[in-house]
């Protein structure tokens, strides 16, 4: 999966490898999840050939502007945009011919559309037997599911992050983030990398799935479990409470200018945050030295908690808490993360471009000491690489090119 680079950090020495360094993806994604996954891709430093219809892929219609909207820019900067109409006989061979150089393909269309197209996964093994083809899905392939489509928020009212997302006696609310794209996308690059590792012994690809809602009903394991271990009802909705109303203190409380999360998890936590308070009376009583206890008194407990927050300011009680190495946190707004230091200088969020194709985008997750993240370009415009990788892929001349352009190929 490796080859040689000619380019040097510097002066006379060489270059380092990233981890998928010579790796080729056609990204056939679109809007978060199955971009996300070769965002991942990327900045472990595969070359990612992103492949759009003549309209783009769904995410550029939030703007009207030729670069797309800021969601666009973040999650596709350093990625080749080739434009090509899959649905025209020219244009389906001209990507049978990119895969034959491809190692991946990530894709999360609608089940069944790459077949209808004539790119399926029996068509595309059959021309490259080493080729990886990683498909993101709502539901996944099951007779039960057959048919339904879905997005982020759909997946989420489907898996219980709606029913469980709010306060008890409110309605259900979806989660703030978009969090079934991206954990989707998250394990799909997982399985592509298993799969690429797997071919290095084998020497043969395969077929790899995940299902929006498999990734995200793990992360409901501490409702699941408060659930399972319930004796009668079980809430539905925590609001900020523990989702499984197994760990007590654990809230937002109100600061005088904002709010803070706060947690014990470790009997230490609970005894050290006694201490803090004043409230020695809370550290001896028997019933308060367990989580089940606590939680049996979480009333009592959240107020004792909220009297003491409510006397300092935000930073202040973050200080008093860090120091005595009880977790927590501000609750912050999206500016301040925005411009969070820590995350700026871990390369997380970072303007690039100049002029009109500056913008801000998203970093890496993944940070891997002997594989740098490397440095990304803009987002395509629509279509922008599609001369040079045809010609430096395929061959294609200049004629061919016109051709394909006059035809609506390309």
């Amino acid at each position: 999966m490796k080859n040689s680079r000619a380019s040097v950090a510097q002066e006379g020495t060489p270059a380092p490898d990233t981890a998928l360094d010579g790796v080729v993806v056609l990204d056939l994604g679109q809007v978060y999840a199955g971009p996300y996954c070769t965002h991942l891709l990327r900045s472990l430093g595969a070359t990612v050939i992103k492949i759009e219809p003549f309209g783009g892929e769904p995410i550029r219609w939030r703007s009207t502007g030729e670069t797309s909207g800021q969601a666009f820019l973040m999650l596709n900067a350093g990625k080749k945009g080739v434009r090509l109409d899959l649905k025209k006989s020219e244009g389906r061979q001209i990507f049978l011919d990119l895969v034959r150089q491809a190692d991946v393909v990530v894709e999360n269309f609608a089940p069944g559309v790459l077949d209808r197209l004539g790119i399926g996964w029996e068509v595309l093994r059959e021309i490259r037997p080493e080729l990886v083809l990683a498909s993101g899905r709502a539901y996944g392939r099951h007779p039960a599911a057959e048919g339904l489509r879905g997005m982020d928020v759909t997946v989420q009212a489907m898996t219980g992050i709606v029913s469980t997302t709010g306060f008890p006696d409110g309605a259900p609310v979806k989660a703030g983030g978009a969090v079934v794209d991206f954990a989707a996308g998250t394990h799909l690059a997982s399985a592509v990398l298993a799969a690429l590792f797997q071919r290095e012994r084998t020497g043969v690809g395969q077929h790899v799935e995940v299902a929006m809602q498999d990734a995200i009903v793990p992360t409901l394991t501490s409702n699941l479990a408060g659930l399972l271990e319930a004796e009668g009802d079980f809430p539905e909705r925590t609001g900020n409470r523990h989702g499984g109303l197994a760990v007590c203190p654990y809230n937002i409380y109100p600061v005088q200018d904002g709010w803070l999360a706060i947690l014990c998890l470790r009997p230490k936590h609970w005894l050290d945050l006694c201490t803090l308070m004043g409230r020695s009376d809370l550290a001896a009583d028997p019933v308060l030295a367990t989580p089940a206890g606590r939680v049996q008194k979480m009333d009592d407990v959240d107020g004792a908690v909220t009297a003491w927050t409510s006397r300092f300011d935000k930073d202040t009680a973050f200080r008093l808490l860090q120091d005595a190495d009880i977790p927590a946190a501000p609750v912050r707004s999206l500016r301040e993360v925005l411009h969070d230091p820590v995350l700026r200088d871990r390369g997380m969020i970072t303007e690039i471009g100049e002029g009109a194709r500056s913008s801000t985008v998203l970093g890496s997750p993944l940070q891997m000491g002997a594989s740098p993240v490397p440095d990304a370009a803009p987002a395509p415009l629509l279509g922008e690489d599609t001369a040079a990788v045809l010609q430096e892929r395929l061959g294609l001349t200049d004629q061919d090119l016109t051709r394909l352009r006059r035809d609506g190929v390309i």
